[in-house]
């Protein structure tokens, strides 16, 4: 697909907002970022977006042909509403797509933030040339993007299937959604975190400081306690792949978000996982590696969303 001019790019996850400008080749100019902040706002953190997507404007001294926005679901694309999203209170019913819109008298394009990835990896990443491709961000939360037979798909009324709230152990925590053992609530990063703080006491410091991050480079470190809570999320991680495998048998499994930086110590318990529970597919069809954009993925796909949806549609840039 030919392409043109630059794109405006908004991430909006539930831990931080990224913004950019991303040019024909899914290359990022430049790029801002700030922490979500969802309980100051709405219209506030509105505020700070279209000021930042401004500032690279300025630096950059490029004009943008659309913006496109990836946001933690689930969303509306069509509309551009936001839903009931635990990770962004307050904000159901608001409207990224009109607000930034406004403010910078461009066509603006939303998808769920794992749609704007499987989109980036399929037009400028590992997926070229693939017909059925999931891409899985681990992070905050767990979400998919399905592309199949080299189309987006989306379920009924457009709605953007939550595979990452499909339940893989039903005596696991309760979630917000309303299930016991989903796989966002047992594999998402924060789970870690919550996970290895049960046998730290009260009063210590690392009930302030642990991370997902930090637990990775203790397990790299040797520690016994992250080197065991690494496989066991590799584990979590692990079925739900197989389970796609199952599921879809599609031919490339793209895996990003931050948890996903961490690569090389989650791969192995993944791909053991999709071994032993596979039975029925022939799973050594299926790729299934890192996201090979980076941890960008989630910004370029932004840029990709006005592409997808505008390209071609409306008038050159």
């Amino acid at each position: 697909m030919a392409t043109r001019g630059v794109t405006g790019a908004v991430d909006i996850g539930g831990t931080k907002i990224s913004v950019g400008a991303v040019d024909s080749q899914g290359r990022i100019l430049a790029k801002k970022e700030m922490p979500t902040a969802a309980v100051g706002g709405f219209s506030a953190s509105m505020d700070r977006v279209c000021q930042m997507l401004a500032d690279i404007r300025h630096d950059t001294g490029v004009e943008f042909c659309g913006i496109g926005i990836g946001c933690t679901g689930p969303i509306d694309p069509i509309s551009g509403l936001i839903g009931d999203v635990d990770f962004l209170p307050g904000w159901e019913g608001c409207n990224p797509v009109d607000r930034i819109g406004q403010a910078f008298g461009v066509e603006v394009a939303m998808e769920n933030d794992a749609d704007a990835a499987v989109l980036a990896e399929a037009y400028w990443g590992v997926g070229q040339g693939k017909e059925s491709i999931i891409c899985v961000t681990v992070g905050t939360g767990i979400g998919a993007g399905i592309v199949l037979n080299g189309v987006l798909y989306r379920g009924v009324r457009g709605s953007h299937p939550e595979i990452g709230h499909h339940v893989i152990d039903r005596t696991g925590p309760r979630c917000f959604c309303g299930a016991d053992g989903c796989w966002e609530v047992l594999a998402r990063g924060p789970a870690m975190v919550e996970r290895m703080l049960i046998d730290v006491p009260a009063g210590d410091p690392l009930h302030e400081s642990l991370t997902a991050k930090l637990i990775c480079d203790l397990a790299r470190a040797g520690d016994h306690g992250a080197v065991a809570e690494v496989q066991l999320e590799g584990s979590y991680l692990g079925i739900g792949v197989a389970n796609l495998v199952t599921l879809f048998a599609p031919q490339l499994i793209v895996l990003g978000g931050s948890v996903m930086n961490a690569a090389d110590l989650f791969m192995p318990p993944i791909r053991a996982a999709v071994s032993r529970n596979c039975g029925l597919v022939d799973w050594r069809q299926t790729t299934i590696m890192p996201a090979s954009l980076g941890s960008d993925t989630p910004l370029i796909g932004a840029g990709m969303v006005w592409r997808h949806r505008y390209e071609g549609v409306v008038a050159a840039c």
